[in-house]
């Protein structure tokens, strides 16, 4: 199938099916010289597989990645590299009941209209199992970026349902299976039982940032960086809407206090979310994602079946009641995707550069 490389210069090839024997990418583009091992990608991995919490699907895979090609005396060539990633847990079985019908909300239904044949283990390759691949790409490019400027990328969970989530301290945000930046989640914890008990599932509002982003990353026109970034987040599986910055909120905002004023001691706002006219100003990239609630539930609802007939459908299986839960790592990765491959444009055609005025601090209080 087409559209399933992500980047030009750092192209990342996805391949497999959720319930084949493996799942992988291809990374094209990776710079030459970089240390690179199983251990450099193996903790973002961690952080995205499932059965970590009684919250997510109970679907036990290590996500243990491979480095087949690539790499040599643990120093990247330049070449392909190949990371592979084995399905060791797959339940065929459980989606035996759901081969002759189309399940509400997923991707059943148009893929068949699509290509006439489908895959219904697991949903195949619309499965979010297929965000691993990416993360582990996304592993790459961060250590890339990390090395060459100092680039961090982070995210946490700012809403789960119809619970906002106030932010406390990123410290918080390991310590719990939420990726939540608070120290009591005891709410939360008791939310997503009685979700679960009710055979029902919610969405989630997540925040992803980059700081320390170079500045002049993204084209004036049609390669925008905050365009990739919104492309890239619409490419993870239940995502259904991206803000930039403000977002929506700058609607209600006005010229006079929406516009990021600056200063000899850097900038004195980010309603921008790091971008200006396409290009990143060097101020923290900002960017908030809602993903929608989880279409596999117990909770029968109405379908048809392959010859068209009106049937009724319940999804069993392992399955995640919010699909937010795990996506926090999946967008730091596709960010880190996103900038990866515009810093090695940057590289490519203004490399040579060097601008008159220096660039002001991301962030200053007076």
């Amino acid at each position: 199938m087409s559209g399933n490389t992500f980047g030009n210069l750092f192209a990342v090839t996805n391949f497999g099916e959720s319930h084949g024997p493996a799942i992988g990418c291809v990374i094209d583009g990776c710079p030459p010289g970089m240390s690179l091992s199983e251990a450099d990608i193996q903790p973002d991995l961690d952080r995205r597989r499932p059965g970590t919490s009684k919250f997510v699907t109970q679907r036990n895979e290590p996500d243990a990645v491979e480095i087949l090609s690539g790499v040599f005396d643990g120093k990247t060539t330049g070449t392909p590299i190949c990371l592979l990633i084995r399905n060791t847990d797959q339940r065929s079985k459980d989606y035996g009941q759901i081969v002759q019908t189309f399940r509400p909300g997923h991707a059943d239904y148009s893929y068949f209209q699509k290509y006439g044949i489908r895959d219904p283990r697991g949903g195949g390759r619309s499965s979010a199992r297929l965000t691993a691949p990416m993360v582990a790409a996304g592993a790459v490019a961060r250590k890339w970026l990390f090395e060459k400027y100092g680039t961090v990328f982070r995210g946490c969970m700012t809403q789960i349902g119809e619970w906002p989530i106030a932010f406390e301290s990123w410290q918080h945000v390991p310590n719990n299976p939420f990726f939540a930046p608070v120290a009591d989640v005891s709410k939360l914890e008791a939310y997503m039982s009685e979700l679960r008990k009710g055979g029902d599932s919610c969405g989630a509002r997540l925040r992803v940032s980059a700081s320390n982003v170079p500045v002049g990353l993204g084209e004036p026109l049609f390669d925008k960086m905050d365009a990739d970034i919104a492309y890239a987040m619409m490419g993870v599986n239940a995502v259904k809407g991206v803000e930039i910055g403000a977002g929506f909120a700058c609607v209600a905002q006005r010229g006079s206090t929406h516009g990021d004023s600056l200063s000899p001691q850097g900038f004195l706002g980010n309603n921008a979310g790091g971008v200006l006219g396409g290009i990143t100003s060097g101020q923290d990239l900002e960017v908030s994602v809602a993903i929608k609630p989880t279409s596999s539930i117990l909770t029968p609802r109405a379908s048809i079946d392959m010859a068209g007939q009106p049937t009724e459908v319940v999804t069993k299986g392992r399955h995640d009641p919010c699909v937010g839960i795990r996506a926090t790592p999946i967008l730091e990765a596709m960010l880190a995707l996103v900038v990866m491959e515009h810093a090695l444009r940057q590289r490519a055609q203004c490399g040579d550069v060097q601008p008159a005025l220096a660039p002001i601090a991301a962030h200053y209080t007076p």
